[in-house]
């Protein structure tokens, strides 16, 4: 019997939410759209955006035979190797002082992504910065001093690069949409989160169920809440009453 009457309880308690929520379902969407707003603000007016530019290079070694198995997989490995010379502090620092960069190799590095599909010879160098010319200009120089550093240092034959970054027409980041949704999100949860957590916390009487739910007493008569009887409205109506019918008589 006791579990049947925790679902009751906790089945009320679901229902009273749902009202509650419900009652106030206008200004969970206000606040829902006011998040949205917000955040598309934010992405629009102070946030910087990004782009990307991407050059790649091809893997080749000394006995390089493009049909040749073991010089694919020696490459492959290879591509490891070399992505680890390209972002080492002589290489950005050049890259940096070449372009007379204002930032430090440190900071360079962390606008560097480097990757390579398995099984392939082929490194992708990316470069993120919020001026999509620079961004270009970047990672073609990485690139170039990435590739005689590699020579110089492993003397083996160079990496060659098969494609230069282009100058990116759109941002990368942020994205504006995913920001509005992610506000819009954030509005509703904070708005439903509040109704919820004000609903609970309200231990009012407003029924004869409420009195046994949470006193535990049973109901033996209730009063309604006449406030005309108060504020005299109903005796002015019963005297108009009264004195139409006399006039009618």
């Amino acid at each position: 019997m006791g579990k049947i009457h925790d679902d009751d309880e906790i089945e009320i308690d679901l229902r009273e939410l749902f009202y509650a929520i419900k009652k106030r379902i206008l200004a969970i969407l206000a606040i829902t759209i006011l998040g949205a707003a917000i955040a598309g603000a934010y992405t629009q007016f102070l946030v910087t955006p990004m782009y990307s530019a991407t050059s790649m290079m091809l893997v080749l070694t000394k006995e390089t035979t493009l049909s040749s198995l073991a010089d694919l997989q020696i490459g492959s490995q290879l591509t490891q190797d070399y992505s680890m010379l390209l972002t080492t502090r002589t290489v950005l620092q050049s890259v940096v002082d070449n372009l007379e960069l204002d930032m430090t190799y440190e900071e360079l590095e962390e606008r560097v992504e480097i990757t390579y599909p398995q099984d392939t010879r082929i490194m992708e160098i990316t470069v993120t910065y919020p001026d999509p010319e620079m961004a270009k200009t970047i990672v073609d120089e990485l690139a170039s001093v990435g590739a005689a550093f590699i020579e110089n240092q492993m003397e083996v034959v160079p990496p060659k690069i098969i494609e230069e970054g282009e100058i990116p027409e759109q941002p990368t980041s942020p994205s504006r949409s995913r920001n509005v949704a992610l506000g819009a999100l954030a509005g509703l949860v904070l708005a439903a989160g509040v109704v919820v957590v004000l609903s609970i916390m309200d231990d009012t009487i407003k029924s004869e169920d409420d009195i046994e739910k949470y006193l535990g007493l049973s109901t033996l008569a209730s009063i309604p809440d006449r406030k005309d009887y108060i504020t005299g409205k109903s005796k002015k109506k019963t005297l108009k009453k009264k004195h139409r019918r006399k006039k009618r008589k």
